[in-house]
């Protein structure tokens, strides 16, 4: 890190290959791979304690208290917690497409789990939640750890600004590593592009879910496009196509992992807009009823108006008048609004499109020529990620974005 940027571009000159990886690296890529392959997750921390720790001793150099309190909890949430989805999609994408470019993969893996920090880390702010993966969120813990009340005025501000500082410096971090990631020469523009695209879909993701919160009860189509934006871009598909890049794979072969993870992106984001209201605080690790308490403007919020439109439901519009973005809803309300999304039909249509979506994902993905085993493992993956009968929830669940 902290390398001077070539002269064409504001990323970091690329470390060469190879740099402080396991001793079977000179054994050649393609036997590298097949290693990898048997514990991705593995490798990808073993990469990420490098990268972090690098991260860490340059804000060392900074300022030791900046470090301690900041740049520490910034490694620490990308250490822990998560499933590490996009890191494992960018992965067998690329080994699917027969790609062994290793210590690329690892590295943009990485790079993957620091610009999803920036964003949990942030959204919590902008939604105002206390917890995220079980523990305090971190404008929470920050507040904290200086002795402040995080509900006080004082601590509510400290904490929010920090983190917005916490979210930064990951994505800031993100680009370093991806800048410092040694790519073939013919893919390297490739790869940064999709990074640049995913990094601007990712905030106009958030800001039009946060702008849908202050404007009313957002159109299902509106819904639907930040629900693209947020989770099928950001989480799924950009992944995917940083995995064929790395492969070089063709544009049809690239075109069709595409569409595949697109919808499998917005299944995800469907389900996950389920459990948002439905799920169990103890599994997702997040409160139950925050998407309502803010207004998120929802799909599944979305249909319910529509239904209890076409129906003239008034007693269920009046519900979502009163409660969509009441802060101080209760458990009661929470209740009567299940109730709406049960009664007008919005559960049932949100859950069989959310299906459907991934049958095609599944469809999609079966049209394309793929390596066996790693295709296998693709195929899981999406399936996991849009939760489709055929495999259980519990990834999802248990993490919320994954």
């Amino acid at each position: 890190m902290g390398r001077l940027p070539p002269p064409d571009h504001a990323f970091a000159n690329p470390v060469p290959p190879h740099v402080g990886l396991p001793e079977y690296w000179h054994l050649g890529p393609r036997h590298v791979a097949q290693t990898v392959d048997e514990d991705v997750v593995g490798a990808l921390h073993r990469t990420a304690d490098s990268v972090l720790a690098e991260c860490v001793a340059e804000a060392t150099l900074h300022d030791s208290e900046f470090s301690d309190e900041l740049a520490h909890r910034v490694a620490d949430f990308a250490l822990r917690g998560g499933k590490r989805m996009r890191p494992l999609l960018l992965w067998w994408a690329m080994r699917a497409c027969s790609g062994a470019e290793s210590e690329a993969a690892l590295r943009l893996g990485v790079a993957l789990e620091l610009i999803q920090t920036c964003a949990l880390i942030q959204d919590d702010v902008m939604d105002r939640s206390h917890t995220r993966r079980g523990r305090p969120a971190v404008h929470i813990a920050l507040a904290e750890q200086r002795g402040l009340a995080a509900d006080s005025g004082a601590g509510a501000a400290f904490g929010a600004s920090a983190a917005v500082l916490a979210g930064d410096l990951a994505l800031v971090w993100a680009d370093d590593t991806v800048g410092e990631t040694f790519l073939p020469p013919g893919r390297r523009r490739q790869v940064r592009a999709l990074w640049r695209a995913m990094r601007g879909e990712m905030i106009a993701g958030q800001y039009l879910d946060l702008r849908g919160q202050i404007g009313g009860g957002a159109s299902a189509a509106r819904a639907l496009r930040t629900a693209y934006l947020k989770s099928a871009l950001y989480s799924v598909e950009r992944p995917v196509a940083l995995g064929a890049a790395l492969a070089g794979a063709d544009e049809w072969t690239t075109d069709a992992l595409r569409s595949a993870s697109r919808y499998a992106g917005m299944a995800f984001q469907l389900r996950d807009d389920l459990l948002g209201v439905f799920g169990d605080p103890a599994v997702t690790g997040k409160p139950s009823g925050d998407d309502i308490r803010e207004g998120k403007p929802t799909y599944l919020l979305a249909v319910a108006r529509t239904c209890a439109d076409a129906a003239d439901d008034h007693r269920a519009l009046a519900v979502l008048d009163r409660a969509v973005g009441n802060p101080d809803l209760d458990e009661d309300g929470l209740e009567e609004v299940r109730s709406v999304l049960e009664s007008t039909g919005a559960r049932a249509l949100v859950e069989d499109k959310a299906e459907r979506l991934g049958e095609r994902a599944a469809s999609r993905l079966a049209q394309t020529e793929l390596d066996a085993h790693a295709g296998e493992q693709l195929l899981g993956l999406l399936h996991s990620v849009a939760g489709t009968r055929a495999v259980a929830l519990t990834m999802i669940q248990e993490g919320g974005t994954p």
